[in-house]
């Protein structure tokens, strides 16, 4: 991997991790047709994308540093200082609490399936391709029976739970991590903005996690002529990511998600018309 293929790869990564629309599938698609995923070690490949994710990482905790603070303020004031009951504690106090309910089912999952999805499965283009589709189908369909009433303050335990578990769908490649949770949102009636913003500080602990992990453990794999693109990747697509979460936070409060239900589906004809090509 050369300077300008990590770059283009942080741009790709930093846009479509918050966008609807798969950082995976495109990420992989990318790779392949730049010839940087081995075949007899795909770990590798799955250990730099969860790596430069830290960059989105950080940008997600630049974008809303406000509400981070606020959040574990209030939620340490009420649960260690004064030992409120949760009824009793304050909204950010309690969106804590829904940020970790909602965590719960993908680290569970995530760690189950661990072998299975840093292996050949992430990278099947035909599974990311009908996932792209799928996904978008079901967006559509969120998008023509939501309600578009509940604000920040109106979500529950229950719909952190639901959301949560939608999260854990994204572990199938080609779904996408703020489309399984922003369609989770829409069919519990949060309206589209508030849908997206939840989904971006559910993902905090996870990415977080997942970023980590697969750091330490990719360490082995990584020369020294590797670990500068690596950082540059991570750079850029933290930039990139920073971009994309304010476009989409501001894009849905004017509009519908129909344009990535639109792009997903043409991703993934495309993807499929590059298979059956014989292209990727």
């Amino acid at each position: 991997m050369n300077l300008l293929e990590a770059i283009v790869l942080g741009i790709i990564q930093g846009i479509t991790e918050f966008l609807p629309i798969s950082s995976t599938g495109h990420l992989t698609v990318t790779g392949r047709l730049m010839g940087l995923i081995s075949a007899e070690n795909p770990e590798h490949w799955t250990a730099f994308i969860a790596v430069i994710q830290l960059g989105t990482l950080v940008s997600i905790l630049i974008y809303f540093r406000k509400d981070i603070l606020n959040i574990l303020t209030d939620f340490f004031k009420d649960n260690l200082s004064s030992r409120l009951k949760y009824s009793e504690q304050s909204g950010n106090s309690k969106m804590g609490w829904m940020i970790i309910i909602g965590t719960i089912p993908v680290v569970i999952i995530g760690l189950s399936l661990k072998p299975v999805i840093e292996g050949e499965f992430t990278k099947n283009l035909y599974v990311i391709a009908s996932s792209l589709i799928l996904l978008a189908i079901i967006l559509a369909f969120a998008e023509k029976t939501a309600k578009f009433k509940k604000e920040m303050k109106d979500i529950t335990i229950k719909d952190s739970l639901i959301i949560g578990i939608c999260q854990s769908f994204a572990l199938i490649p080609g779904s996408s991590r703020s489309g399984t949770t922003i369609t989770g949102g829409l069919f519990l009636g949060l309206k589209r903005e508030t849908a997206a913003r939840f989904s971006f500080l559910l993902s905090i602990p996870a990415v977080f996690a997942s970023g980590l992990l697969e750091l330490y453990e990719s360490l082995k794999y990584l020369q020294g002529d590797m670990i500068l693109n690596l950082v540059i990747s991570t750079i850029v697509s933290g930039i990139c990511g920073y971009i994309a979460i304010d476009f989409l936070l501001k894009f849905l409060k004017k509009n519908t998600t129909f344009l990535f239900v639109w792009y997903r589906i043409a991703a993934g004809v495309f993807i499929l018309i590059l298979l059956f090509s014989k292209v990727i």
